[in-house]
């Protein structure tokens, strides 16, 4: 999709970030392209959300003959009980649905439609959307996230992405640019997850902190900063608005890496 195509979103006004150069160790004011000066639309980026993670649900059913599998048969009347299917030999109920074992009245069926569809040019803008919201201090400061800074996002050079191999480095980075407190945030904040999830691999909970957009999901940096509390990582070929708006609410704190801006470019098209 070209850029001209969506010329009239874009505000005339250019926004600013901050770009960090690990030579100088300094944060200057950066000039963003256009793809962050796209309005920010709530009702977008929450109808693109929803398709992105429904989209990642496994459809759910159950065998047909599912509590009917017994030759239990009513007593009939004159008994003094109810007349339920009993299993033979026995006085426990079986078969029907209001009975202890018996089958479910309305079992979840494949045939549902889980999934929301949302049309390709709606799913970029979204995903447009949501990448501007993240320069917007006020949606970032509502989302909660702790950080120092004056303009966001925070873009580093690409010197940062291939030297920054280790996580105490990461952290050391981190700091610098004003960000730091947010993963402490989130690392005050994994508990125990209350209900069965404990049992399924959903052990943990913990609050969502910085994104990571990097060039290659292999990249030094994005090894260095991947077990950090709360963090994510992505490129900016397949970055989407679950990473983007988590819970569909825009405004999560970015952090860019320069190829992954060139990258975030190409993909949608700005010229």
């Amino acid at each position: 999709m070209k850029f001209h195509t969506y010329l009239a979103y874009y505000s005339k006004t250019p926004r600013y970030g901050l770009y960090y150069d690990q030579d100088k160790g300094e944060l200057y004011d950066y000039e963003l392209p256009p793809l962050f000066s796209f309005p920010v639309r709530k009702d977008l980026i929450k109808r693109v959300f929803f398709a992105e993670f429904t989209a990642k649900l496994q459809p759910q059913g159950r065998d047909p003959l599912a509590g009917k599998r017994t030759s239990a048969e009513s007593w009939g009347a004159h008994h003094g009980v109810s007349r339920v299917p009993r299993i033979k030999g026995s006085s426990r109920a079986a078969l029907v649905n209001m009975t202890v074992g018996g089958r479910r009245a309305h079992p979840p069926r494949t045939e549902k439609i889980i999934v929301e569809r949302v049309n390709k040019k709606e799913r970029i803008l979204g995903t447009i959307s949501a990448l501007a919201a993240t320069s917007a201090v006020d949606l970032v400061r509502a989302r909660g996230h702790l950080f120092s800074v004056d303009k966001l996002p925070i873009i580093v050079s690409n010197q940062v992405e291939g030297h920054i191999a280790k996580t105490k480095q990461a952290r050391e980075l981190l700091a610098t640019i004003g960000v730091l407190d947010d993963v402490i945030k989130s690392e005050a904040s994994i508990r125990y997850r209350a209900g069965k999830g404990k049992m399924r691999g959903r052990r943990y909970k913990e609050r969502k902190s910085i994104l990571f957009i990097v060039s290659h999901i292999n990249s030094p940096l994005a090894m260095a900063v991947r077990n950090l509390p709360g963090i994510d990582v992505a490129t900016g070929k397949n970055v989407s608005v679950l990473e983007l708006a988590p819970g569909a609410v825009p405004g999560r704190l970015t952090v860019i890496t320069e190829s992954a801006l060139e990258q975030l470019k190409e993909r949608f098209g700005v010229i």
